[in-house]
């Protein structure tokens, strides 16, 4: 037991000297330990979901819903997608997602994507992201291959690119198209942000789509995303569109 006398703060001298030997106790992995390195804050497209944001930590889980339906023209079915995202590595992550039209399951999707790495000082991030999709009806297997790339500019202004091609497939390669996506992103506050998507797709799903989006989080790691937008598929005029996201991470 430590005498009353004797109990406060050490000399600075014998401060550090105690310092440098507790120090050469440790554990060598523990005094090298860092801590994981930090990645810039930039939002996911509503439409065109990542899985989970690039550089995400292993553990994350997230479930996410989106819907859209068009608000004109003959077709006003809803189109929704339940889907599951998981970390399952520092900088990896996979997916299982469900299409719906109305009530009919339409398809089988999986994801996965990877992260390579932060340049510009920690302000800009990218990887790669591949998309498979098995149709019910015909029994085809189509794939998606994307290059990623997220860029901080400032506290505010972020913007996210995906480029690659999509409806690869074994069976013909006719189909094959460009596939761009592009959000900027300007953060309102800590939990809201307004962003502005434009995708282009050629091939046999080509269609352009521009989408105004609002994202807002709340209490409980729960999020929404709304947009009202255009889209144009094969032919045909711009007809106006609404999408709403759920997401709740865990």
């Amino acid at each position: 037991m430590i005498p009353r006398a004797l109990h406060r703060a050490a000399p600075p001298r014998l401060a550090t000297g105690l310092a440098l030997g507790l120090a050469t106790l440790t554990p060598a992995h523990a005094q090298h330990a860092t801590a994981p390195a930090p990645v810039p804050n930039i939002p996911e497209p509503m439409v065109f979901d990542m899985i989970r944001p690039l550089g995400a930590r292993r553990g994350e889980l997230e479930a996410n819903t989106l819907a859209q339906v068009n608000l004109s023209g003959a077709s006003r079915d809803v189109e929704w997608a339940p889907e599951v995202e998981y970390a399952v590595a520092d900088g990896f992550a996979v997916e299982v997602e469900l299409p719906f039209t109305n009530g009919r399951l339409t398809d089988y999707k999986i994801g996965l994507q990877g992260t390579f790495g932060t340049f510009r000082g920690g302000r800009s991030i990218h990887g790669v992201q591949y998309l498979g999709l098995h149709n019910r009806r015909d029994g085809g297997w189509s794939s998606s291959l994307l290059y990623l790339l997220g860029n901080r500019f400032g506290d505010r202004l972020s913007t996210m690119t995906m480029v690659g091609v999509g409806d690869v497939t074994l069976r013909k390669s006719e189909g094959t198209g460009l596939l761009v996506n592009h959000t900027t992103f300007w953060d309102v506050d800590p939990a809201t942000v307004i962003g502005f998507e434009i995708n282009r797709q050629t091939g046999d799903s080509r269609h352009w789509l521009f989408m105004p989006q609002w994202h807002r989080a709340f209490a409980g790691r729960l999020s929404v995303q709304a947009g009202l937008g255009a889209e144009r598929g094969h032919q045909g005029p711009f007809r106006p569109r609404l999408g709403v996201r759920v997401v709740r991470e865990f």
